[in-house]
Formats: structure tokens, sequence, C-alpha cells
């Protein structure tokens, strides 16, 4: 169901903001009969029942719904909500604070955060040691900036602003990792022709390469979320000289920073990745948005904390004998692992049996944390995979 907002103003009177709060709180309970793992719903009609919830003002109650809209539009959402801007994380808490501990697994409900990079007493993570030859890898973390809304709250202009923002940044990367700027926005509006504009045959050759990211308007959660409105405006990257390098902009979030390489050291790509983010924090007019308790913030609460996501591809064609991806999640599921198709999600395993595979979590871990999970994880799994063959 899509609930009417017609009449939803900033000066609206109470009875409309109550009437239009029962609505939502009617939708909510609807959602969880047939979809009762749908957090935003649960949590949304405790957050509504509450006194911080009942005292929202008229502005904020159009924002709350648009950070929810994408749970009640998709009632199969596991999670079910976006943030529209880096406070409504604590403007919000009362809604958010409970979705956060509940997908990250806080039972204590006091956990913060903790930012650390530092690998200098780190293992030596060569996967040689565990007999893979060279691996395919990959490490990406979602970054905001200060100063602008979350890609939901954005409109076109404030989309091109930020491109705009970001071609200096580009600059300075580029005369470091050299490359080029591969963007879609169609023109700059008043100020004219877009110079790093490509073609719609290049823009598709880059998706099939895996550089560039695919129309987020197919996406119904991210159109729900209005994450993916003005389509193609204000999106993008930026992908360095040696290919190992990039940047998407104007994605789930404002940045998607991204390096990948192929080699045995899981060290190597996340020491790349950690030079680069200082690299991008170091320039001028740059400004990562952080949350206190959550660390790094993003557009969607899984992937608070760290933003990262640390993958490597791996062979294990004894658990994918069947074509499919199905046994191999159900192994790695209990080794905190993702598993995917070698194109991202909801794309096909390899026809050699080759997955991507990473650790599942992102907040209350420590970045360095990460890369030993995925190395340990590699490990487990290889194991289990060579039992198969026994």
């Amino acid at each position: 169901m899509v609930l009417s907002t017609a009449n939803l103003t900033v000066d609206m009177d109470i009875d409309t903001k109550q009437q239009f709060i029962n609505d939502v709180i009617a939708e909510c309970k609807s959602v969880l009969e047939e979809n009762p793992g749908n957090r935003c719903a649960k949590y949304c009609l405790e957050y509504l029942n509450s006194e911080e919830g009942k005292n929202l003002e008229s502005k904020d109650v159009m924002t709350f719904y648009k950070c929810i809209k994408t749970g009640l539009e998709n009632p199969d959402s596991s999670l079910g909500c976006y943030a529209m801007t880096p406070l409504d994380y604590s403007k919000f808490g009362g809604f958010f604070d409970k979705v956060i501990r509940d997908y990250h697994g806080d039972e204590s409900g006091d956990k913060k955060h903790i930012t650390d990079w530092n690998v200098d007493d780190a293992e030596d993570y060569d996967v040689k040691k565990l007999g893979q030859d060279e691996l395919s890898m990959r490490v990406r973390v979602g970054r905001n900036l200060i100063g602008f809304n979350l890609p939901g709250e954005m409109d076109k202009d404030e989309r091109i602003k930020f491109e705009q923002k970001m071609l200096p940044a580009f600059d300075q990367l580029m005369e470091k990792y050299g490359g080029k700027i591969h963007s879609l926005t169609p023109d700059f509006g008043d100020i004219g022709a877009n110079p790093n504009l490509i073609s719609k045959e290049e823009y598709q050759k880059l998706v099939d390469a895996h550089v560039m990211f695919k129309d987020m308007d197919a996406d119904p959660y991210l159109k729900s979320a209005g994450i993916s409105s003005d389509w193609p405006y204000g999106r993008g990257c930026w992908q360095s000289q040696d290919k190992m390098r990039i940047i998407w902009f104007g994605e789930e979030d404002q940045l998607r920073i991204m390096c990948m390489k192929k080699g045995s050291n899981l060290l190597e790509v996340f020491a790349n990745l950690n030079e680069m983010l200082t690299t991008v924090e170091s320039i001028d007019g740059i400004e990562f948005a952080r949350d206190d308790n959550y660390g790094y913030v993003t557009s969607c609460p899984s992937n608070l904390g760290t933003g990262m996501r640390a993958s490597v591809h791996v062979k294990i064609p004894n658990l994918t004998a069947d074509g499919t991806d199905k046994k191999a999640k159900e192994v790695c599921k209990p080794l905190g692992l993702s598993v995917r198709g070698t194109g991202g999600e909801h794309t096909p395993i390899g026809a050699d049996g080759t997955v991507d595979i990473s650790p599942s979590a992102r907040l209350f871990i420590k970045e360095k944390e990460i890369i030993g999970k995925l190395y340990e994880g590699i490990e487990k799994l290889m194991a289990i995979e060579n039992s198969y063959s026994q």
C-alpha cells in the first residue's frame, strides 16, 4: 500500500498529523501480519507509540516517513529503512537505535563503534598458506560528506552540486593516481555542459566490466527511498589509471570508495584503500560524516560503522556442484560470511564454482578485524570445501 502524503505540509494541523500517524501505524500492523521479520514496521510501531514518536513536529513526521517508506512499500524488506540526513540517526534515535542494534546483534544495547585501521601487529594474511593461488580481492567503504543531505533526500540540484563539489577532489586524485571521471549527468543546468559526460554505450561497457553501478531506478527498494530519484543526474565514477582504484558518486551513499587487486596478501588491498581514504579526506572541504555511537554514517543502517565490505573470489566447486550458491550460503552463514555471485548481489556464481565471499559484520567491529575475519573465513571455508572431495 502507498500512503497518501497529499495533505502533509510543515504547517499541517494537529488532526491531519495524527491521522497520518494513525495510517502509518495501521500499515505497520498490516505489513507485520505477512512479514513479521520486517524490522522497519516492527520498530516503527513501537516508536510512534512512544513519547518521542508522539511528540514529533510536523516537519519531522514528514522526514521520518521518508526514512521508513521503503520498508512499508516493500514488505519483504528485512531492514526497510534509510536515513535521509546524517542527523536522522540521532533525531529519530528511539527508532533507529533499536533497528540498528537488532540488525547488528548488539543485545547489550550500549556498544559504541571504534574506528581502527592499525594493522602493524597483524599476522601475515597471505592466502598461499591456505593453498590458494592469487585471488581477486576488493575492499570498499561507503562515505558521506558533512554539509549535504544523504542521497534519499537530495533533489536534482543538490546532486549536481555534490558532483561539482567532488571535481576538485578528483583532480587531486588524478595528480596522484591518474585516470579519468566518467559522468552520467546530462548537463550542469545553468552552469552549462558536463565535460565528463559519457555515452550510453560507454556507460554499459563500464557496467559490464563492474566498474560502474547499474541503473538504480530499476531497484524498487532504492526507488521508494528516493535514493534513485533524478537518475542519472549526479551519478558517475572516477577510475585510476591502473584500474585498481574507483570512487562511485551518487549511488546508495554519496561516495563508494574502493580498491581492488589480484594477489595473495589481503593486507595489500587493505593498505591501498586506507592510503586512498587518507588522501581523499585530506583534501580541503572534504569531511566525512560520523556518528558518536555508530561510526561512519551511511544511508542504510546495515553499512554503519566501518561502511566496509572486504571480499575475495574463491573457487568452491564441491559446495557449488548443483550450480547454485545455496549450499555455500548454508556453510558460510555460521562462519559470519556473506556469499554473492561474481558480479555482486543477485548475480550467478562462476561456471567454475567461483563465488564472492565477505565478512558480514560492518558495525561494532574494527576495520583491521574485518581483514582478519576474511582470512579466517577463507581458511575455514576451504577446509569444509576440501572435506567434500575426500
